[in-house]
């Protein structure tokens, strides 16, 4: 029903106010930034202000954009654990939580000006990023000890107690 009072009423509500300037040919705007769903990698691309030997920041910028996402391609191999739920892994739950940090100051920061201190920011974030990925998940899913795991979904939803009564009554 809201998805259809806002579709039906208020189809402009959530579009960005820049959408209402009169287009200027001749004149680009002063802080352009992308739909809040690329924020994120937006702020990774603008992290990269320096060069790497002979490859330029621009294009550092562009490829640190893609590896982000195409590092989601490899997480299965990069996590080695045998158990993935994070309910069961303390340490890594720990590292998670920082992610969802970093990628939140990643998104703040995208939709930023390009100037300090949302620059720094973003370099920090986007490095945590990266080593969660690549650094720190392989190396936790090797040296932790997750706790254990119950012996069925009814234990761990209903309790020890009550899943043994449950598997007597039938």
């Amino acid at each position: 029903m809201v998805f259809f009072a806002v579709v039906g009423f208020m189809p402009n509500y959530l579009g960005h106010p820049d959408n209402y300037i009169e287009a200027n040919p001749l004149a680009t705007p002063a802080h352009i930034v992308p739909e809040w769903y690329f924020l994120t990698f937006y702020a990774i691309l603008r992290a990269f202000t320096f060069n790497f030997f002979f490859v330029p920041a621009k294009l550092m910028g562009v490829l640190a954009m893609f590896s982000a996402i195409l590092v989601w391609f490899f997480l299965p191999w990069l996590d080695r654990s045998p158990v993935r739920s994070s309910r069961y892994r303390p340490l890594y739950r720990k590292f998670f939580y920082a992610l969802l940090l970093a990628m939140a100051v990643l998104f703040y920061c995208g939709g930023a000006p390009a100037e300090e201190p949302y620059v720094m920011a973003s370099q920090i974030a986007a490095l945590y990023y990266f080593a969660h990925f690549l650094i720190i998940l392989p190396i936790v899913s090797s040296i932790e000890r997750p706790d254990p795991l119950p012996f069925s979904i009814t234990e761990a939803v209903l309790g020890k107690d009550e899943a043994a009564a449950l598997d007597a009554a039938e």
